[in-house]
């Protein structure tokens, strides 16, 4: 990816955020915005949001809240290249505080999400593909997921080399298969630096 790139999507995610700011929203108000109430693990919105000009899959969700956690909760990121009813592939999350401010990029072992296992190559392939353009639950909430993929393409290509590289080198207790292993749940993971004061 050209640095033109990279500067244009990150050019891209500052609009988005300063769009939304101008009403006092950000991305996560945006997701939760035909929401009556927040329950962990819940996909928001209902039904997940899927483009089907790109096969390109999200959905938001938290964990019960932990006392002084920072993580409000994270955007799961797919691609189905074969459709809705074909294999669906993670990607990778991004965990965001309650303002929508990203605080992580992140990989998960299979179990977490379930999807369609493709090893490290093959899904990296697939990044290039993530482009949600669709209306719901904002258009500004899915052009900031998808300019946030196209700033990160590498570091993401590299968590997902990571992440094999763990499965690999991890060894349950017992007989689970390690992509089974609920020991191992973040693979791993990219933590933004907290913005200057």
């Amino acid at each position: 990816m050209s640095a033109e790139a990279r500067d244009r999507a990150l050019a891209e995610i500052a609009f988005c955020e300063g769009v939304l700011a101008k009403a006092g929203l950000n991305v996560l108000s945006e997701t939760f915005r035909e929401v009556d109430g927040i329950t962990a693990w819940e996909h928001y919105p209902p039904g997940d949001v899927f483009d089907p000009a790109t096969g390109s899959q999200w959905f938001y969700h938290c964990h019960p809240a932990e006392e002084g956690a920072a993580e409000h909760g994270h955007f799961h990121c797919f691609v189905r290249p074969d459709g809705v009813g074909g294999p669906i592939h993670h990607l990778a999350a991004i965990g965001v505080d309650a303002y929508g401010r990203p605080l992580r990029i992140f990989t998960v072992n299979q179990w977490v999400v379930g999807d369609d296992w493709l090893d490290a190559e093959p899904t990296i392939a697939l990044l290039s593909r993530f482009d949600v353009q669709m209306p719901r639950p904002s258009y500004l909430v899915n052009h900031w997921l998808t300019a946030m993929f196209v700033a990160h393409e590498e570091r993401i290509a590299d968590l997902i080399h990571a992440r094999d590289a763990a499965i690999s080198g991890h060894r349950p207790q017992d007989d689970t298969p390690a992509r089974q292993d609920h020991a191992l749940e973040v693979t791993s993971e990219f933590v933004f630096q907290p913005a200057a004061a």
